[in-house]
């Protein structure tokens, strides 16, 4: 597993949970110099060196131990990395190494050299450190560990704003010092969100105590599929800090952020065989997960660059290969020849630029599929519809692909100007209401489902009050009536519908916005009768995560899902936006492992499962024709959706599968397969709807 940026159906809610009203400002507690490239100005570790001086950075090593309540039965093991400090203080970051360019020095002292190469006398040190162990406890709904059954190796998935407040309400502000805090074995999300996740650690200027700090991990015998090791992923939020120890590590986006800013580099290369090359961004490695652009990508495993091993005594260590400022801002007088550090052959050549959008329709080049379901095939081809097209152009919902099956339309967003609960709708700009409602009139005389999403991506809900109930049924049945609706869709993403501390029973809630919410759904119901649909949408965090933890935003749909079980009409968990998780098998699943992980996850909806490891707490399995798979077009293919939705119907494993299936059989009237979106869809030919929905149709 080598965590990466996880692509969100919906836009991220940057919700700054761990930001507190003041900060200081971000100038660090390190020396620093500064350097223009052309029209722009650039801030590094250390001081100029046409001073041609040695500069020796007093450091403060935090090895932290992690304990962890996570809601998990069993208790959790404890990952600490005091017993990684020997080998920290031997290793390239602390100690001498033959560099290839940089010469005979520690790591970042190597990094800067190689970027100013004409500088012979010029050195940037790390002191001798004082070591601080400290302990933290990570509480219900603020990460959890994953342990392998069959090595019995550990990762922790840890909330990265909590553990650094933690760390920096214990340490104060250590002037002309920077601090290196260390963890085993864990890898971290970011914005209190489990879905936006993963990354090694982070670094910059803490903006409470303004710090400078490094975080990250120690990798040693960490669950396989982890592709990193030992040192890598330390060395690269170090050499990150290196060229950037103003970053930010709270705010992500937004204006006037400090840190430094650099051209829109491309990847160099795609994100999966065959896209475009993707945008890395404007920053040193890319927003939230600090990916270095020689980084492996995790979802097509293409490598740009290997780490970096380098023996030292009888250890040998693992260097993560890091994009040197000129790979970012093109050559300049002061600067060396090569792009990358220590391989100084990982990047070859300078980054190119960020091509601009298309803003151009331009028409499907495929034709839409002409198969569809009948009243016998009880497979549905499931789709949300936005209304884009290519460069931006309207897409009418009556002319979805005959494929689809079921349309959800997105999305009915919480009305900020109103009570809590309600529940507002408008037409897609560029559609008229008249125009939508006919378009579902025509799609339902066809036999199609058309339903009415709830929340989305970037949205806040809430129904805490029990007195806005019937502003939310209101609300709901307003939009539903008007429109004709044949349901509606629940996608409220974290951070709504948290569970609250001590609400740890799924079959009695006791937090205020689930309870309510259940009751406005059962009068929505009672007042459309038998055929009005809900589903369920929830993200990995708020279903299959209830296996692994119980709270927080971990298995928050669970209390849901079971309290409407007899009216809900299918559920279809996110398979994207989504942690790594363990299956029933008692191995640690994540995206990137393709089929194993659809049928993993899909399979915890399917057979039930002890929520957060309990076996007095067994969440029970959801009826096959009831449950979905959930894919996002563009972070998967047809190929594998095809021999997930094989594998899952018909029990045919491909050969690659390692994940076995708890029923062999398979569940040959399981309900079917979710995209986001029908729009990304068209804008790909129709090569999702056209296979998959043959597949689901036959």
């Amino acid at each position: 597993m080598e965590p990466g940026a996880t692509i969100n159906c919906k836009p991220i809610a940057v919700v700054l949970f761990a930001l507190p009203m003041h900060f200081a400002a971000a100038q660090g507690t390190v020396p620093t110099f500064q350097r223009t490239i052309g029209q722009r100005s650039y801030t590094l570790v250390g001081r100029d060196p046409a001073g041609g001086q040695t500069t020796t950075i007093p450091t403060i090593l935090v090895p932290i131990a992690l304990s962890f309540d996570g809601g998990q039965s069993a208790k959790p093991p404890a990952l600490d990395a005091a017993p990684d400090v020997p080998r920290l203080l031997a290793s390239p970051i602390f100690s001498k190494f033959p560099f290839p360019s940089g010469g005979d020095t520690q790591y970042a002292d190597g990094l800067l050299r190689a970027t100013f190469a004409n500088s012979p006398n010029w050195h940037t040190l790390l002191g001798h450190p004082e070591v601080k162990p400290l302990r933290i406890a990570i509480p219900r709904g603020s990460g959890y560990v994953l342990t392998s059954k069959k090595s019995g190796d550990s990762l922790a998935v840890v909330d990265l704003d909590f553990l650094t407040k933690e760390v920096f309400q214990r340490i104060p502000k250590q002037a002309g010092t920077l601090v290196i805090a260390v963890t085993h074995n864990t890898t971290f999300y970011a914005l209190g969100d489990a879905t936006v996740c993963c990354s090694w650690g982070t670094h910059g200027v803490d903006p409470v105590t303004g710090n400078s700090f490094v975080l990250g991990s120690f990798l040693e015998a960490a669950p396989a599929p982890v592709l990193a090791r030992d040192i890598q992923p330390l060395t690269q939020q170090l050499g990150e800090f290196v060229d950037d120890p103003l970053h930010d590590p709270v705010r992500y986006t937004g204006p006037n952020l400090p840190g430094n800013v650099v051209p829109g580099w491309l990847r160099p290369v795609p994100l999966r065989a065959g896209e475009p090359r993707a945008c890395g961004g404007t920053g040193i490695a890319t927003t939230y997960f600090l990916l270095e652009p020689t980084d492996t990508n995790a979802r097509s495993n293409i490598p740009v660059s290997a780490a970096f091993s380098a023996r030292a005594g009888s250890s040998l260590y693992h260097l993560q290969n890091v994009a040197l400022l000129p790979w970012y801002t093109g050559p300049a007088e002061s600067f060396g020849n090569i792009y990358s550090f220590p391989d100084p052959h990982a990047l070859n050549e300078r980054a190119q630029p960020c091509a601009p959008r298309p803003t151009s329709p331009e028409p499907p080049a495929a034709t839409p599929g002409i198969s569809s379901s009948t009243a016998s095939n009880r497979h549905k081809l499931i789709g949300y519809w936005v209304g884009r097209g290519p460069g931006g152009s309207l897409f009418p919902l009556r002319d979805v692909s005959p494929e689809w099956d079921i349309v959800i339309v997105a999305f009915a967003t919480p009305r900020k100007d109103a009570p809590e609960g309600t529940l507002q709708f408008r037409a897609p700009t560029g559609f008229s209401a008249e125009q939508l409602k006919a378009d579902i009139s025509y799609l339902k005389s066809r036999g199609k489902k058309v339903m009415i999403s709830l929340g989305g991506g970037g949205q806040f809900f809430t129904l805490a009050d029990p007195q806005r109930i019937p502003d939310f049924v209101s609300s709901v049945t307003r939009i539903v009536s008007e429109y004709g609706f044949d349901g509606i869709d629940l996608d409220f993403e974290t951070p709504s519908l948290v569970l609250q501390p001590g609400d740890t029973d799924f079959r009695r809630p006791t937090t205020p916005s689930i309870v309510n919410l259940i009751s406005g759904l059962r009068q929505l119901h009672d007042r459309f009768g038998p055929g009005f649909m809900i589903s369920l949408v929830p993200e990995g965090t708020q279903f299959p995560a209830g296996y692994t933890t119980y709270g927080g935003q971990f298995g928050s749909y669970l209390p849901i899902a079971y309290a409407i079980r007899d009216i809900l009409s299918f559920i279809d968990a996110q398979d994207y936006n989504t942690p790594p998780l363990q299956g029933l098998d008692g191995e640690i699943h994540q995206l990137s492992s393709g089929v194993d992980y659809h049928a993993a996850m899909t399979e915890l909806l399917l057979r039930g499962f002890a929520a957060g490891g309990d076996p007095g707490r067994p969440f029970p399995p959801f009826a096959p024709d009831k449950v979905a798979a959930g894919f996002l077009i563009g972070e998967t293919t047809p190929a594998i959706v095809a021999a997930s939705m094989t594998y899952l119907i018909a029990g045919k494993a491909p050969a690659a599968a390692t994940y076995r299936l708890r029923n062999p059989g398979g569940y040959p009237s399981m309900l079917g397969a979710m995209f986001w979106t029908i729009d990304a869809d068209r804008r790909a030919n129709y090569e999702f709807s056209n296979v998959i929905g043959n597949q689901l149709h036959r």
